[in-house]
């Protein structure tokens, strides 16, 4: 999906289950071994997606790697700094989903919360719970899906949206299933719990976020922009989206034909850096950088946003993307799970994002790129993030006595 932030089930079941070269970055004077092996395969697979930028970071206790990889801007030299703002898309998601559980816990809405409790006309807002938005289990059509709505981000793409716009659009459509009956990533969904944080906070959603998420753990380049700001923080890359949004309305990839004009280089890549992105708002229009985004995982699924009980039981509410394939990524309230990691991706135009804790083995991985996806529809960052965990998994497959 383009304008694709969102976790489909595709690039979910990938996660589980111009030549560019690595720039410096925080590397260890002896670097770990996993990142020796991951380099190359990262800088191939950067080739072969089109992408021109990336950053890597990995804290593990076989070694910590921060590196970034081609270039801030195509067509230069221009390295990417690794402190550098970028745009998070879905990972969003998790700050809407922590602070509505937080409210929660404070007693001031249920889980079992019928929609309809603080949001009129929502289609079986009766019947659709709080728990269901959460874990896209309530069924609402996903307006990022419309093809009117992608048209009009490619005729217009500096509209500054309202809340109100984008939920008419996914109220305007059937619902795609009956509440609690299947799984269906929808934005709409956290857009609605967004509304909510503002009704029950009585202020913005980015101001919630910044209070109860990011200033304690003093996290100052974390944020919620504004709807009407379309800028992107120095320093910053460039970010890049191949083909249009109504193009890949419904479909990652773009078309053979426009795959080849990619390849042979007459097809080049948009620089969206600055449109707006007040379409995605608490879905997936977020900013930060890759240590305060390692340092926000770590707390969100490590503990201590939430207490012991509502954190357990946050974890143990995954469930398989795809129902019969228990191995498949699985979607919980407000985050998904890759294997052992949990966290979630992002996509919005210009940027790919993985963000993942594994605290088992106290390993966080944090992944982006410059473009949302190859025009393939691989996202780089994501295959990034499995290129890491192949490899960190073979160093946890040596016995000790086998190590150094």
């Amino acid at each position: 999906m383009k304008p694709a932030f969102a976790i489909c089930v595709y690039a979910l079941a990938l996660i589980i289950g111009l030549t560019l070269s690595g720039c410096g970055g925080d590397q260890l004077s002896t670097e770990p071994g996993y990142a020796t092996a991951a380099r190359p395969q990262i800088n191939q697979l950067l080739t072969d997606t089109l992408t021109a930028g990336a950053v890597v970071y990995v804290q593990s206790p076989s070694g910590n790697w921060l590196e970034s990889f081609g270039t801030a801007i195509r067509g230069t030299n221009t390295r990417i700094p690794t402190d550098a703002h970028f745009r998070v898309g879905s990972v969003t998601k998790t700050w809407t989903g922590t602070v509505i559980l937080q409210l929660v816990q404070e007693g001031k809405l249920s889980l079992s919360d019928p929609v309809s409790k603080f949001v009129a006309n929502v289609p079986n807002g009766d019947a659709i719970t709080i728990e269901q938005l959460l874990s896209m289990r309530g069924g609402l059509y996903n307006y990022t899906r419309d093809l009117a709505f992608n048209q009009t981000l490619d005729a217009q793409p500096n509209k500054v949206w309202t809340t109100g716009e984008l939920l008419d659009i996914g109220f305007s459509q059937p619902e795609d299933f009956a509440p609690g009956t299947a799984f269906g990533y929808s934005n709409t969904n956290t857009v609605l719990l967004g509304f909510i944080i503002e009704q029950l906070t009585g202020i913005s959603a980015a101001d919630a976020m910044k209070a109860r998420l990011f200033a304690p753990l003093g996290l100052i380049d974390t944020f919620l922009p504004s709807q009407n700001d379309t800028s992107l923080p120095a320093p910053a890359p460039h970010g890049y989206q191949w083909g249009t949004n109504a193009e890949t309305a419904t479909s990652e990839a773009l078309s053979p034909e426009r795959q080849a004009a990619a390849k042979n280089g007459t097809l080049q890549p948009t620089d969206v850096t600055g449109v707006s992105t007040s379409w995605a708002w608490t879905a997936g229009s977020g900013i930060s950088t890759v240590k305060e985004l390692a340092a926000y995982v770590q707390r969100m699924v490590g503990g201590g946003y939430l207490n012991a009980d509502l954190q357990a039981k946050r974890l143990a509410s995954c469930t398989p993307v795809v129902p019969s394939d228990p191995n498949s990524a699985s979607y919980c309230l407000g985050l998904a799970r890759f294997g052992t990691f949990y966290g979630h991706t992002g996509e919005i135009p210009g940027f790919n994002t993985f963000m993942g804790y594994d605290p088992m083995t106290q390993t966080t991985i944090v992944t982006w790129a410059t473009s949302a996806q190859s025009p393939d529809g691989r996202a780089p960052a994501n295959s990034i993030a499995q290129i890491l965990m192949g490899e960190l998994s073979k160093v946890a497959e040596v016995p000790d006595e086998g190590r150094p």
